[in-house]
């Protein structure tokens, strides 16, 4: 069953500016129990940060997490990004496509308003699917 993004995204999603250490966005990400943030100015995103560009572009790299910015380790563009209006259809082909579990959702403007994961898409396509039972039993992002 197609649906929009707009229906199943989790809004408001964790953000940090480029300049924020990677030791903060680390807590913000604990604090709000996801595993990434995205990377904004203002209406513009910068990039993505997550859990595991942390472990590898930080902290394997030997880098203080105190005096990195997140904007100096993050994934920048082209992020690959959705829109509210777009369909879970769009959403599982770019995943699969590039290899990613998480997609911001951005306004038209550029402005981020929400990520969608895999979890969110599994529980929504197939509630009865292994991996929809782990999406609710762990944090959706």
């Amino acid at each position: 069953m197609t649906r929009q993004i707009r229906d199943l995204m989790s809004p408001g999603a964790a953000a940090v500016e480029p300049m924020t250490t990677v030791a903060r966005a680390a807590r913000v990400m604990r604090e709000q129990d996801v595993g990434e943030v995205l990377v904004a100015y203002d209406c513009d995103l910068f990039g993505v940060l997550t859990d595991r560009d942390i472990a590898l572009r930080t902290v394997a790299e030997g880098r203080d997490p105190e005096a990195t910015t997140v904007g100096s380790v993050c994934t920048r563009p082209p992020v690959v990004t959705l829109t509210p209006e777009d369909t879970t259809d769009r959403a599982i082909d770019l995943m699969r496509r590039y290899a990613v579990r998480r997609l911001p959702v951005v306004e038209h403007g550029g402005c981020p308003v929400g990520v969608v994961s895999l979890g969110d898409l599994a529980a929504t396509e197939d509630p009865h699917s292994a991996l929809a039972d782990i999406s609710r039993a762990a944090p959706n992002h």
